[in-house]
């Protein structure tokens, strides 16, 4: 869906960043699309195109999340719902707890924020083995709402996120794919 043209501006403007934040590892640091406000906006309204008329709620995974979902959901004119590590939001929450590749995490959304029946995206700044995107599709879901889309700036391919995302029957959908 994105241009070639939006792609190309986005792979010169990404750094990648060598063994960080560890040896062996290629981050993906997307802190300078932020300098550069027309490509931010070019990259709003392709995010917003994916997503026009298809959502009723965007959930954004903190912290990157936030980042270009709080924009796709005024965009769109739908409520943002924050889907935060443990213990940052007051109750009443809903938590799920998801496995890392060294011990595992809590996510939490507050209870009540995602509507039975709603439509959501859910969205992240990258896709990479899929357990945190996963976690929180199981948030939304545990609500009674549907996981409509997933949408991120970036996925990388060869840690199966997609894959494991599949089983919630979800658009999936990333600018860029490494």
């Amino acid at each position: 869906m994105a241009s070639a043209e939006l792609i190309k501006k986005l792979e010169e403007t990404i750094e990648n960043i060598p063994d960080f934040p560890i040896p062996g590892i290629q981050f993906k640091d997307i802190s300078p699309i932020f300098l550069d406000p027309k490509l931010y906006e070019d990259v709003i309204a392709d995010l917003v195109a994916f997503s026009k008329g298809k959502i009723d709620a965007v959930c954004g995974i903190e912290s990157r999340g936030y980042l270009f979902g709080i924009a796709i959901a005024v965009a769109l004119e739908v409520p943002f719902i924050l889907i935060r590590k443990a213990g940052k939001l007051p109750p009443p929450i809903i938590s799920e707890k998801y496995d890392l590749e060294y011990g595992s995490a809590i996510i939490e959304t507050r209870e009540g924020q995602i509507k039975p029946g709603q439509r959501v995206l859910i969205h992240d700044d990258l896709l990479a083995t899929g357990g945190t995107t996963e976690a929180a599709a199981k948030l939304v879901e545990k609500q009674g709402a549907i996981v409509s889309q997933l949408s991120f700036l970036i996925g990388l391919q060869g840690l199966k996120g997609d894959e494991k995302l599949k089983k919630f029957g979800a658009e999936i959908y990333h600018i860029l794919s490494y």
